[in-house]
């Protein structure tokens, strides 16, 4: 049976209608303030652009229908997300980025009827945001989550937790946390993690420093979070008490398909402006792109952008089966998060000085892509945990290769 690539007309309308927006709306906002969002207005901003964004009719293509979204699966998201992306501004006015994007899906999935409408429904409507509470400080969680040391400890009709968190996206503004504590083991158990639901306006819950990041188009910054004492009533417990890891895999391999779904729009415009570039400009008695080692690095580019779009759309695929697709979004992540910052460095060659300069958008897109190659796993972790299962995978047929040798 042949496999169609296709997408239904209605999702076309909202590829059509995204690309039509981020041009008119949103491309113009990111140029005046040189991509830095805190510069444009921050939350201020994001309202205005939101209700735009609304008003077009694309405003939440991920979010649930019943709570005003476009109810658009994994596969359908991909063209929508990647015509946002081409500005580093279109996510926050589509109120796709991160963490509020991947945090919405995981309500949407796991949180109860209760849980839905006192967190869900606000935020999918973007009349707040979130932020998602697990990165520490060493000797605490990182790209090793197993290393939770924040601890939520059980005490009458609730919890307390105490604890740090640092690099938590969105952490400034946010209307609630999800957090993740440690409910049973100590730091390095595999298990034992819970996750909890806390208005922003907790007692004990203090956002300290933004940490200073190369990239400025994430709203809310990257912030030190303090947990001290914080109660959280049993209602709050999202989902299972010690099934927090379990659950967070609800998140994380789609929010990783859809930085790759949102980056490779910003990878389409770094391509573009490079080709719009090579085109125009005269050198050497001819147009750049006449030239050979100019359209190697054009090719080079389609290249790394088709190859990963094809492995964005296997994985999407796969998760939209309900499958874990823990391969397939390693893959697809640790290779577009590469393959990105290829294109783009490329275009910047190409466009020479005004490539390192604020006369493109090219080196403010640079700064974006570059942390995707430690946001949401670095490229090692993927990599250690793609060769772990297949070496896995290879000594369990070993074995069974060789008990059946015994048995016969």
């Amino acid at each position: 049976m042949a496999i169609s690539l296709s997408y239904d007309p209605a999702v076309e309308d909202v590829v059509s209608k995204t690309r039509d927006f981020v041009r008119d709306h949103v491309m113009p906002i990111e140029d005046e303030f040189a991509g830095d969002i805190t510069a444009a207005g921050g939350d201020k901003r994001r309202l205005k652009l939101r209700d735009q964004a609304r008003d077009a009719g694309v405003l939440a293509p991920h979010a649930p229908v019943e709570y005003g979204g476009l109810g658009l699966n994994m596969s359908d998201r991909a063209p929508v997300f990647e015509a946002a992306g081409y500005s580093v501004f279109g996510p926050i006015a589509l109120h796709i980025g991160a963490p509020d994007e991947g945090n919405v899906h995981m309500l949407a999935h796991i949180a109860g009827a209760d849980q839905k409408e006192k967190y869900l429904a606000p935020l999918a409507r973007g009349d707040v945001r979130s932020a998602f509470a697990m990165t520490e400080p060493a000797p605490g969680a990182g790209a090793d989550p197993a290393a939770l040391r924040t601890a939520a400890t059980k005490v009458d009709g609730g919890w307390k937790i105490n604890g740090d968190k640092w690099f938590i996206t969105g952490a400034d503004g946010a209307g609630f946390f999800i957090i993740m504590a440690r409910t049973a083991g100590s730091p390095g158990d595999r298990g034992g993690a819970t996750m909890f639901l806390a208005p922003a306006d907790t007692p004990g819950i203090t956002v300290g420093r933004h940490i200073n990041t190369i990239d400025r188009a994430m709203i809310g910054g990257h912030c030190e979070v303090a947990f001290r004492d914080v109660f959280v009533p049993d209602e709050d417990v999202l989902g299972e008490v010690d099934e927090g890891y379990r659950y967070a895999q609800v998140r994380l391999g789609p929010a990783r398909m859809t930085h790759v779904m949102r980056w490779m729009g910003s990878a389409n415009r770094a391509q573009d402006v490079a080709l719009d570039y090579v085109a125009r400009r005269e050198a050497f008695g001819g147009k750049l792109g006449d030239l050979g080692m100019i359209q190697q690095m054009v090719a080079d580019n389609e290249i790394d952008l088709a190859a990963a779009r094809a492995l964005l759309v296997k994985a999407c695929y796969a998760l939209d089966q309900g499958q874990h697709a823990g391969d397939e979004t390693s893959i697809a992540k640790t290779f577009a998060a590469e393959a990105f910052s290829r294109v783009v460095d490329r275009a910047i060659q190409m466009c020479g000085g005004q490539g390192v300069s604020d006369e493109l958008p090219l080196a403010r897109l640079q700064r974006e892509l570059r942390p995707f190659q430690i946001y949401d796993g670095p490229s090692e972790v993927h990599r250690w945990a793609l060769a772990k299962r297949a070496v896995g995978k290879a000594k369990k047929a070993a074995a069974a290769t060789a008990a059946n040798g015994t048995a016969s």
